[in-house]
């Protein structure tokens, strides 16, 4: 399938997805928000080959520089009406959160607003040295809303969150790293073998193993210890019985790499 927005090839294990208008700096906009949920939920998903995504932009300046404010500058929608149209961006947002592979964002130049907000809900963060990041919505009037008020807070607390959204201010990589907002900053020229070779070492792990570490971090960080620990239980014993762990264990035992089937 082609898409207008999204550029979309599988590399070995890897699925890696484009956001694609260039010429808009990879802003959101067109049918990319529809496109995205197809790459992922109808592709990478229901690819067996494929165990882990890859997230970045096309072109040199821009990983997704928010909304396409152009597209969107004389359009007024109603309250009810935009919350309902907010509603379903959450939804998508939500499950590119909880997607069952493992997502990093290759940020390779702008990542502000909804780009940003992309990137949030990717599982690990790399930064191109010269990438600017930030959630600069107060400066026209609106604000972070998907998921940015939310996500942001949780990665590198409050007080952080709080100035980055209140002032508008565009941050480099450098600081981006030293708040935890992204996990490396590399060279532009290595960036996307960066992440491919990242991925590469997480699509060799069970699939299974990746989808409950992923799902008892998250749901850990959203409850108390009690609640988490019960989880992590409930996940040990699910795959404790797995083909999977059987080979890993066999496979460590034998000193020789395994073959994971999801199973």
């Amino acid at each position: 399938m082609d898409y207008s927005t999204l550029l979309y090839e599988v590399r070995g294990s890897v699925a890696l997805i484009h956001l694609n208008r260039p010429e808009r700096l990879n802003a959101i906009g067109g049918d990319m928000k529809a496109e995205l949920g197809h790459a992922l939920f109808e592709r990478a998903r229901h690819d067996d080959a494929v165990r882990c995504v890859v997230l970045t932009g096309t072109g040199e300046r821009a990983f997704c520089a928010g909304a396409d404010i152009k597209e969107r500058a004389d359009k007024v929608l109603p309250q009810a009406q935009y919350h309902l149209q907010q509603k379903a961006t959450h939804r998508l947002f939500r499950d590119i959160e909880q997607f069952e592979k493992p997502v990093i964002a290759a940020i390779n130049g702008v990542a502000l607003g909804g780009g940003l907000e992309i990137a949030l809900c990717c599982d690990v963060r790399i930064a191109a040295r010269g990438a600017r990041l930030g959630l600069p919505e107060a400066r026209i009037g609106a604000l972070p809303a998907a998921g940015g008020t939310q996500r942001l807070p949780r990665l590198v607390g409050p007080g952080i969150a709080k100035e980055l959204m209140l002032t508008g201010d565009h941050i480099d990589a450098e600081r981006a790293l030293a708040i935890g907002l992204v996990n490396q900053v590399v060279e532009p020229a290595v960036l996307l073998d960066t992440a491919l070779a990242m991925a590469a070492r997480m699509a060799a792990n069970a699939p299974l193993s990746l989808r409950h570490i992923k799902h008892a971090i998250d749901l850990g960080l959203q409850v108390g210890i009690e609640a988490g620990l019960e989880y992590e239980r409930y996940a040990a014993a699910l795959v404790v019985s797995s083909a999977d762990r059987r080979e890993g264990m066999r496979a460590f035992v034998e000193k020789r790499a395994p073959m994971f089937r999801g199973e």
